[in-house]
C-alpha cells in the first residue's frame, strides 16, 4: 500500500495546521475512520478503470481511499480553503497518486459536463444533508456516463432514497432517483467516525443506473415525469384522480388517463412507482398529441403519410 489513510488525530492536526474550523452551513463533518472509507470504496465496486466524481472531499479521507483503489478522481469542493489544501494532503500521504487527482473549487449544483475533459463513470461521496438530494439528482441527469453511485448521507435521507412505494418514507426523492436506476441500502454508519461528531447516524446508498433504460431519458421527458411526481406528492391525502385533475383538465379526464395507464384512479400518489408515472405520461393525450397542419397547408398534405410522433419520446 502506497497511501496512508487519515486517522482521527491526523484529521484534527491537519485542520489545526490550516486554521480550519468546520462550518455548519456547508454540513462539514469529516470521516476519520479508515475502515469506514474502505467499506465505502469497496461497496462502490470501483477499480483502476474508473473515473470517480467525488463531491465534498473535505480534508481528504475518502479521496485517499479512492486513489488507493487505483481510480482517477475529480473532487469538487465548495470550500476554497479545503480545495486548496487537498492536493497537498494527498501528496504528503502518497507518492505519484496525486497525479490521478483533479480538484475543482465549485458548487456542485452548478457543475456541468463542460467542466470536465473526461466523463466520470462513478459517483462516490459523503453528501451533506442540505444538498444531498438536489446534488444527487443533478449529477445523475448531468452525467449519464455515471453508471454507479455510492453515497453516504444522513440516515433519514438514506431511508427516503431507498423507500419503496407505499412505505412511510416513500416520497419525491424515492420516485425520482428510480428514474435513473435501481436503489439499495448498504447499512448504517455511526456518528463516532466523524469529526465533529454529528447528532445523527448516516446511511450508505448505492444506485446502479439502468444499463438500458426502460423509458426515454431526454430532459424534456424527464421534466414532465418529475412534474407528475411533484403533483402526486403535493397532495398526499388525495386520490390520484383528484390529485391529477388540474393537470388533466378535469376529474373525469384524470380518471380516463389513469385508467389508460392501468392505474386505479382511487390509488394515492404515494403508492405509485416510477413505472406508473412514466406510463401515465406516455399514455396521456398531452404526450401523444398529433399537431394539426396549418390551414393553408391542408391541400398539400392530403394523401400524405400520418405524422410520425416517435421523436417525441426518444432521447
Amino acid at each position: 500500500m502506497t497511501i496512508r489513510l487519515l486517522g482521527r488525530t491526523e484529521i484534527r492536526h491537519l485542520a489545526k495546521s490550516i486554521d480550519f474550523r468546520p462550518r455548519k452551513s456547508f454540513g462539514q463533518n469529516f470521516v476519520h475512520d479508515a475502515n469506514t472509507v474502505r467499506r465505502i470504496v469497496s461497496a462502490s465496486g470501483i477499480n483502476r478503470n474508473d473515473h470517480v466524481l467525488e463531491v465534498g472531499p473535505g480534508l481528504g479521507s475518502l479521496t485517499l481511499a479512492l486513489l488507493d483503489r487505483g481510480a482517477t478522481v475529480s473532487a469538487v469542493e465548495i470550500d476554497p480553503v479545503l480545495a486548496g489544501q487537498l492536493k497537498i494532503t494527498v501528496g504528503e500521504h502518497s507518492h505519484s497518486e496525486v497525479n490521478r487527482l483533479a480538484v475543482y473549487n465549485r458548487d456542485i449544483l452548478t457543475f456541468r459536463q463542460s467542466d470536465l475533459t473526461d466523463m466520470p463513470t462513478a459517483l462516490v461521496a459523503n453528501l451533506p444533508y442540505n444538498v444531498a438530494v438536489p446534488a444527487l439528482l443533478h449529477l445523475l441527469a448531468e452525467f449519464p456516463s455515471i453508471r454507479t453511485v455510492m453515497v453516504m448521507v444522513q440516515a433519514e435521507v438514506a431511508e427516503r432514497l431507498a423507500a419503496e412505494p407505499g412505505g412511510k418514507d416513500y416520497g419525491v426523492p424515492s420516485a425520482k432517483v428510480r428514474f435513473f436506476g435501481n436503489v439499495r441500502r448498504y447499512g448504517m454508519v455511526s456518528p463516532t467516525v466523524f469529526w465533529p461528531i454529528p447528532r445523527v447516524y448516516s446511511g450508505l446508498v448505492r444506485i446502479d443506473r439502468h444499463e438500458t433504460s426502460p423509458w426515454p431519458t431526454d430532459p424534456a421527458f424527464r421534466k414532465q415525469v418529475f412534474e407528475l411526481i411533484d403533483i402526486a406528492f403535493a397532495q398526499r391525502r388525495k386520490t390520484s384522480r383528484n390529485a391529477f385533475a388540474e393537470w388533466a383538465g378535469s376529474g373525469n379526464e384524470s380518471a380516463s388517463r389513469l385508467l389508460a395507464a392501468s392505474i386505479d384512479p382511487s390509488r394515492r400518489g404515494e403508492t405509485l412507482g416510477i413505472a406508473d408515472f412514466v406510463r401515465l405520461l406516455q399514455r396521456s393525450s398531452d404526450w401523444h398529441v398529433v399537431p394539426k397542419p396549418e390551414p393553408e397547408a391542408i391541400s398539400e398534405s392530403v394523401g400524405a403519410p400520418a405524422p410520425d410522433n416517435q421523436d417525441a419520446s426518444v432521447g
